[in-house]
């Protein structure tokens, strides 16, 4: 019964180690067939992204997609700007390290702006000079 009891644990965090890794097949796979849709798509842990024409959709991954999705035009939008540590970043000389987001702010003062978070910083890097560009282009 000792012996048991000393097995629980590491029972206990297989079993929840493999429901996550489920979780996250079920978040790709949902993933997959909704990007789909769109000309460029991006996925990871914090965000999902999807662009078609100039019409930008985005939201967090869960097993069911649509649930929680925004979406807006980069034709309203004003600047693009790429935040590291909540601090406005040059794209030409990017930190190693931080919390990396895409904050778009709109030409409707209103309007709050929005930002995405990304896991890497060299990828929010690409896309924040993909979508700046690509909203400059008339």
């Amino acid at each position: 019964m000792e012996k048991g009891l000393m097995w629980t644990p590491l029972l206990i965090f297989f079993s929840w180690l493999t429901w996550n890794g489920w979780n996250e097949y079920k978040k790709l796979e949902a993933y997959n067939v909704w990007s789909n849709e769109f000309d460029t798509s991006k996925y990871d842990i914090y965000s999902i992204i999807g662009l078609k024409d100039k019409q930008l959709t985005w939201g967090t991954p869960k097993r069911t997609i649509s649930d929680n999705l925004s979406n807006f035009s980069l034709n309203d939008v004003e600047s693009i700007q790429l935040l590291i540590n909540n601090n406005i970043t040059t794209l030409d000389k990017l930190p190693n390290r931080g919390k990396a987001l895409i904050q778009f702010v709109f030409i409707d003062s209103n309007k709050s702006a929005i930002t995405i978070p990304f896991t890497e910083i060299s990828l929010a890097a690409q896309w924040t000079k993909h979508l700046d560009n690509l909203r400059l282009q008339k």
